[in-house]
C-alpha cells in the first residue's frame, strides 16, 4: 500500500459536484492499494498515520499527531500511486490491486483509523473526484508499506 499524506487546514472531495467527503485541521490521504500486498498492510499503515508527529506543539515542532490536535482524516482512494512510468509515456497500473481487493482493503484501512479515534470522511471509492486542500507547511509525506514491513 502506498499513501501520501498531507497536513492540511482544510480538504475536500467533491463527486459531480456534491462534497462527499471533507476534514478541516487534519489529514488527507491519498491511498494506493498494490496487488499482491501482504496481510496486515492496513492495520501497519494505520497506526503509522494515525501517530505520525506532523503537527506543531507549543514550541512550533512537530511533535504532535493528529488525534493529538483534534483533527480528522479525509481518505481518498487513489489507484494512480501504483503507476509504473519506466518504460514508454502512459503510466502501467498493473501494480495497482483489482477494484474488488483495493475497496475492501481501502474501506478496512478507513475502519481501522477510525478504531485509533480519529473522524474519517472519504471520498466514493472509483468515482472521477475533484479533490481540495489547503496544505500547511506545506507538510507532504509518502509511506509504502513495503519500506515499513520488517
Amino acid at each position: 500500500m502506498k499513501a501520501v499524506v498531507q497536513r492540511v487546514g482544510r480538504a475536500s472531495v467533491r463527486v459531480e459536484g456534491e462534497v462527499v467527503g471533507a476534514v478541516g485541521r487534519g489529514l488527507l490521504v491519498l491511498l494506493g492499494v498494490a496487488a499482491g500486498d501482504p496481510p496486515g498492510c492496513e492495520e501497519l499503515l494505520a497506526k503509522k498515520v494515525a501517530e505520525l508527529r506532523i503537527f506543531p506543539d507549543d514550541e512550533g515542532k512537530m511533535n504532535r499527531s493528529v488525534g493529538e490536535v483534534g483533527g480528522g482524516a479525509l481518505v481518498v482512494s487513489q489507484f494512480t500511486l501504483l503507476a509504473d512510468c519506466k518504460k514508454g509515456r502512459r503510466p502501467s497500473f498493473i501494480g495497482a490491486a483489482p477494484p474488488d481487493e483495493a475497496r475492501a482493503r481501502y474501506e478496512r484501512f478507513c475502519e481501522l483509523l477510525r478504531g485509533h479515534g480519529l473522524e474519517v470522511q472519504t471520498g466514493r471509492f472509483a468515482a472521477a473526484m475533484q479533490v481540495e486542500l489547503v496544505n500547511e507547511g506545506p507538510v507532504t509525506i509518502v509511506l509504502d508499506t513495503r519500506e515499513l514491513l520488517p
